[in-house]
């Protein structure tokens, strides 16, 4: 398989994961075995040139993503610290 063909196999992997689960991009990362960067460059760089329907599924995940980040960094917030406090 060409180097190309392997980049552009990774992309829409990537994106129909994101589109299907509605994955964040460090979740999409770790789950593919490949770096935020990569991830963020393969869904802002690579997938319009390859498929604007997946690129707009994947921008609506990425912004409704984005609406609700400061809720996950509140709930991880409060584990962190309730977690603390039941520690000896």
């Amino acid at each position: 398989m060409r180097v190309n063909q392997a980049i552009e196999k990774r992309v829409l992997q990537a994106a129909e994961y994101i589109a299907r689960t509605g994955a964040t991009v460090r979740q999409t990362a770790r789950v593919l075995g490949v770096s935020k960067s990569t991830v963020h460059k393969d869904m802002e760089t690579r997938l319009p040139a390859l498929c604007g329907a997946l690129k707009r599924e994947v921008d609506a995940v990425f912004s409704r993503n984005k609406a609700e980040r400061h809720l996950r960094g509140g709930e991880a917030t409060r584990r962190r610290y309730a977690r603390m406090r039941d520690e000896p």
